[in-house]
């Protein structure tokens, strides 16, 4: 399985952190001299190019599930504003469809192409963050992206995902359809399995508080409104969603 418009990236993951987790508090690191440094600079210098094998950036999976587009447009964003952290890269996934395809031509659903690729639940332990975006189905995520992280159950088991930094986004047919509670009553997934939820507060700005035009989106995450399916995303929208993927993006470069 590859990236959205890409090769898989690596199942290697490296340790998050130099400090051992059973380090004592008081533990000391010391700096190194600059004898040190100087020799550490003459290692890279004599390894050449090989020297740059071992730069490897952030990994943000954002997974979505996405039946008329409007969560995947807000996908789409969210990468360009993980893409644009120096260091840190964005990977594009789809959960796996859970209905027949007779029942979504008859719903009308568009047929989806290949360029983002289906992810399984085993995958995501490559992640250092994750973002996990899905339409509302009475306020909380529809029943595909439900069944997957029902599949993600041998993860909690095992522990894989503790301290997995994650967060959310949505899509909403209306204002009062559940921005926030879809989100919301996603967070017990996050919870269960030991996950940091990074919501993004007010960080947006002004934009959040502006009461003059319609828009999707809340302290929980980015949003849009889909109306009856034909509603395009509003440039507030899309921004607040790129603005998810810096956010995230440079919180997951800390903990990385």
């Amino acid at each position: 399985m590859g990236k959205g418009g890409g090769c898989k990236p690596s199942k290697k993951r490296s340790p998050r952190t130099a400090i051992d987790v059973h380090d004592p508090p008081d533990r000391k690191i010391d700096s190194p001299t600059p004898a040190e440094n100087q020799s550490v600079a003459r290692q890279v210098a004599s390894q050449g190019s090989n020297a740059i094998k071992v730069i490897r950036k952030v990994k943000i999976f954002i997974v979505f599930y996405s039946m008329y587009g409007h969560v995947e447009l807000l996908a789409r964003r969210i990468k360009k504003g993980v893409d644009s952290i120096d260091g840190v890269e964005g990977f594009l996934y789809r959960v796996p469809e859970t209905l027949p395809r007779d029942v979504l031509d008859q719903m009308r659903v568009p047929q989806k192409g290949n360029e983002v690729p289906v992810i399984g639940a085993d995958d995501l332990v490559d992640a250092d963050g994750l973002l996990f975006g899905f339409p509302t189905r009475f306020g909380s995520m529809a029943s595909q992206m439900m069944a997957f992280f029902d599949s993600m159950s041998p993860l909690w088991d095992q522990k894989r995902l503790v301290g997995v930094p994650a967060g959310f986004f949505v899509s909403t047919g209306t204002q009062g359809g559940g921005q926030e509670t879809t989100a919301w009553t996603a967070i017990t997934q996050l919870a269960h399995h030991g996950m940091i939820y990074v919501p993004i507060g007010y960080t947006f700005g002004a934009g959040m508080f502006k009461m003059d035009f319609i828009r999707g989106g809340s302290p929980y995450g980015a949003g849009v409104f889909s109306g009856d399916g034909t509603r395009e995303p509003s440039e507030t929208e899309l921004a607040l969603a790129e603005h998810q993927g810096k956010y995230m993006a440079a919180t997951v470069k800390r903990f990385a």
